[in-house]
């Protein structure tokens, strides 16, 4: 009985490893870019998947529309959206 145990041992304690180390951290990047994704506005300054820099110009469920440095503006799915450099947006000023 206990050298059963001491065979499962090992594995048991690799796979709480692998779940703190590889598993949850992951699940936190997950979230939070689901989050990043859920709080996007208009006049963000954005990066896309594929690289791309620009500022969304108007956004709905699904889709957003980008306005590039050019001027163009080209719709993503909002699921391509990586990153947000610069909160943008309109903001409510308290002071007068």
């Amino acid at each position: 009985m206990a050298g059963g145990l001491g065979t499962i041992g090992p594995l048991i304690l690799m796979f709480v490893l692998f779940y703190f180390l590889l598993i949850r951290p992951q699940q936190k990047r997950q979230k939070a870019v689901r989050q990043m994704q859920t709080d996007l506005k208009k006049g963000d300054k954005i990066v896309t998947i594929g690289g791309l820099h620009g500022i969304i110009d108007s956004i709905d469920d699904n889709k957003a529309v980008i306005k590039c440095g050019d001027g163009s503006r080209l719709t993503y799915d909002r699921n391509a959206i990586r990153e947000v450099t610069e909160a943008g947006g309109e903001s409510v000023s308290l002071s007068k």
